[in-house]
């Protein structure tokens, strides 16, 4: 047999093996329920279409289909109740040095109040009224108005009201300084609540944070990067690369078929590494959730991975019987 013939056979017999080490054809589905992950809590979803950073997706939302506002206790409580298995929050820090719960840069576009986010004290955001703009009608209507003063949580209250439970932490800055100050915070916890805990967010400060806290579930840019690029080339053989142990990755659904063994040996995988993988709506940069049964036709057969929603309580009866908490 020729060199060429023999180099032939090797290559051949690499890309079988390479296939049964992948394949979900031959590897059962695991015997578990997707984890889903309800992204700002219970809150009013808006139209995705021209937004921009600046956009205020306050002034466009859906027509209100249920009384809560994001990143508020109640509806945090709302999501778990519908059954989410982890709650998405996001974090200011204030002039005081405190956290406060709460998206945006500037209160200008939800509140009532004016000006960068992190310039207030607590007490002052306390005061604002947090479903102050929200209109589904171009301005002619605001149904929140006034009934979201006093709304705006802290980190402290969440965490207390919420001991025991799943949440995801959104460092919404890339300011490693805010990495260091929720470290500090953080680090005040016992092991087994933040082992509870996820945060992600710029680079800058989620590097500060494993810094601080090399047993907390971080993730940003660089740190999927630092997986996926080497489990691309690696993953076919099985190998899971270390920077892959220990974190989280939000997967684009229409991108996540190209990694190897997707979905149930991929998982399977992750699982070991003790690593969660949510699903993302692919192809929407800002919030693209599952958020309809016609969203979860997009999911391969019999998947278990992680679902990253906006609308809790419209697709938890549509994955299956719930475990129970």
């Amino acid at each position: 047999m020729s060199k060429r013939r023999v180099a032939a056979v090797v290559v051949a017999g690499l890309l079988v093996l390479a296939w049964v080490a992948n394949t979900s054809l031959l590897a059962s589905p695991p015997d578990e329920e997707p984890r889903l992950l309800a992204h700002r809590g219970m809150a009013q979803t808006f139209d995705l279409a021209g937004v921009e950073n600046d956009t205020c997706t306050a002034e466009r939302i859906h027509p209100p289909e249920h009384p809560y506002l994001e990143n508020t206790i109640a509806s945090m409580r709302a999501a778990f109740d519908a059954g989410a298995d982890v709650v998405e929050l996001d974090l200011q820090p204030t002039k005081d040095e405190r956290f406060a719960v709460f998206h945006d840069w500037t209160v200008d576009c939800r509140t009532n109040g004016n000006g960068v986010t992190r310039d207030h004290t607590l007490d002052e955001l306390r005061k604002l009224d947090v479903g102050y703009g929200y209109t589904a009608d171009g301005g002619k209507t605001f149904p929140f108005r006034g009934k979201g003063i006093g709304l705006m949580p802290t980190l402290d209250e969440v965490l207390e009201t919420f001991d025991g439970k799943n949440l995801l932490l959104h460092v919404k800055s890339d300011d490693p300084s805010e990495g260091r100050a929720l470290g500090e915070r953080l680090a005040k916890l016992p092991p087994d609540r933040r082992a509870r805990l996820a945060v992600y967010g710029g680079d800058r400060p989620i590097a500060e944070l494993a810094k601080r806290l090399p047993d907390l579930r971080v993730m940003s840019k660089a740190t999927m990067k630092a997986c996926l690029l080497p489990y691309l080339g690696t993953g076919w053989s099985g190998y899971v690369p270390k920077a892959c142990r220990h974190t989280q990755l939000h997967l684009p659904d229409n991108l996540a078929p190209w990694l190897w063994g997707w979905p149930n040996r991929f998982l399977e995988r992750m699982k070991q590494a003790d690593t969660y993988g949510y699903l993302v709506r692919g192809g929407d940069e800002f919030s693209g959730g599952f958020d309809s049964a016609a969203d979860l036709e997009r999911l391969p057969d019999g998947y278990t991975g992680g679902i990253w929603t906006n609308r809790i309580d419209r697709i938890e009866g549509l994955t299956g019987a719930r475990r129970p908490r």
